[in-house]
């Protein structure tokens, strides 16, 4: 009885292969699917280079070190003075105790930050401005591809 059912495993075994060719001869696989997968992912490809567009990344740049102070009315009125003065470019201030400390820009060159250098420098009265090395955000370009994001 025990080998009469171990043949009968084996001889449907080789009913069970699922690498035939009885369908189709060429050995392809044929998928069938809705015509609007195609629509629908290229409207998501479209919405995902749109939002990619739109949004700021990161790369390796340099920001101006304005002031490191403790007075904190002199610093709020520095940095009125960079956002007034200087709209297209971005003041970041932050509080290191007991420091308020204000670094200005987003320039990928050292020759970009230079021009602002003079002018901030001339407007707090010949203070020192020092370059920072550091990791700043970019707006894309209008011939911005996806590919190219660090």
């Amino acid at each position: 009885m025990k080998t009469l059912f171990i043949l009968f495993f084996i001889f449907l075994s080789f009913y069970c292969f699922s690498q035939t060719t009885g369908f189709n001869p060429e050995n392809k696989v044929v998928v069938f699917k809705d015509y609007r997968l195609n629509i629908l992912q290229r409207k998501e490809a479209e919405l995902n280079n749109a939002i990619l567009k739109t949004k700021p990344h990161t790369a390796d740049g340099y920001r101006l070190m304005i002031l490191n102070t403790s007075d904190k009315a002199y610093a709020f009125k520095v940095r009125a003075q960079l956002l007034k003065k200087f709209p297209e470019q971005k003041p970041y201030m932050w509080y290191a105790n007991p420091y308020i400390r204000i670094k200005f820009g987003d320039f990928k060159t050292k020759e970009e930050a230079d021009v602002y250098k003079k002018q901030i420098s001339e407007m707090l009265g010949g203070a020192n401005i020092y370059y920072i090395a550091e990791t700043i955000e970019v707006a894309p370009d209008k011939d911005f591809t996806p590919e190219n994001i660090q």
